[in-house]
């Protein structure tokens, strides 16, 4: 009897797992397709369908957006669907809540500060670090900090996701840029490379978050009214600005630039 029911049993109707057994399917094929277009994810033939990473950049994009327009407070999930294309459904079949959704936003935007190729010298190597921190400032990951800063004061998650994604890559990065300068002789020993993190770090949030007019001016891209923030090398420009004083700080001399040119072109 119970082989005869297998054999005849249709499989349409076998019940369908549930959210906890399935976290990364989508629980309704046609939701999960909303907005998607072209790039739906296809099924793989054994539980519905995969997790789509272009919807997936969608959404991060999308709140990207609404936390640059509105700030954290006012941000909501349905507001974030909605610029993205999407049901709220498809939404938190990713991210449980909105701060889920904004901390993932935030790992999106970490920037690559990953230790670089020694370039022979600790001020080629700061200024290749003070030039990234400039980028990485005056993009995505810059607009997001703009609207979590006030947030992560009293929020742990949120705090605890930007220390990880944009001040812990920069102290992991000055302290291989200043051992590596040490080892050389340039320098003495550095003993609290994270305040020389910190040296990197300030500044720069204060030269571009906290004027009144980021360096562009107040007409350009760079202004008040500017889409993108500080022009990249006008941002390349102000990072080059703060090196003879990092350098001076770890005891180093900067090398005027004829200097450098001459010792470059000598091989």
């Amino acid at each position: 009897m119970t082989g005869s029911t297998r054999q005849g049993q249709d499989p349409n109707h076998h019940p369908r797992p549930n959210a906890a057994q399935e976290p990364n399917a989508a629980q309704d094929g046609a939701q999960e397709g909303d907005g998607a277009g072209p790039s739906a994810p296809v099924r793989d033939g054994r539980r519905g369908r995969r997790r789509d990473a272009g919807l997936d950049r969608a959404l991060l994009e999308a709140a990207l957006a609404v936390l640059a327009e509105r700030g954290y407070g006012a941000l909501t999930t349905a507001a974030v669907a909605a610029r993205a294309g999407v049901s709220t459904a498809t939404l938190y079949r990713r991210w449980r809540s909105k701060e889920d959704l904004v901390v993932g936003a935030v790992l999106a935007h970490a920037p690559d500060l990953a230790p670089r190729t020694d370039t022979g010298t600790l001020e080629g190597d700061l200024r290749a670090l003070l030039r990234d921190k400039a980028a990485t400032l005056t993009g995505p990951g810059g607009r997001l900090l703009r609207a979590l800063t006030g947030e992560a004061a009293h929020n742990a998650v949120l705090a605890e996701a930007l220390t990880t994604a944009f001040v812990l890559p920069v102290g992991r990065r000055v302290a291989e840029v200043v051992d590596r300068a040490a080892a050389r002789g340039e320098i003495p020993p550095v003993e609290q490379p994270d305040l020389v993190g910190d040296l990197v770090i300030g500044p720069m949030v204060s030269r571009f978050f906290l004027r009144p007019f980021p360096p562009g001016g107040p007409d350009g891209p760079g202004g008040p009214d500017g889409p993108n923030g500080p022009e990249p090398p006008c941002a390349e420009e102000t990072a080059d600005r703060f090196l003879p004083f990092l350098l001076r700080a770890l005891g180093a001399r900067a090398v005027p630039p004829g200097e450098a040119q001459a010792r470059d072109a000598a091989g």
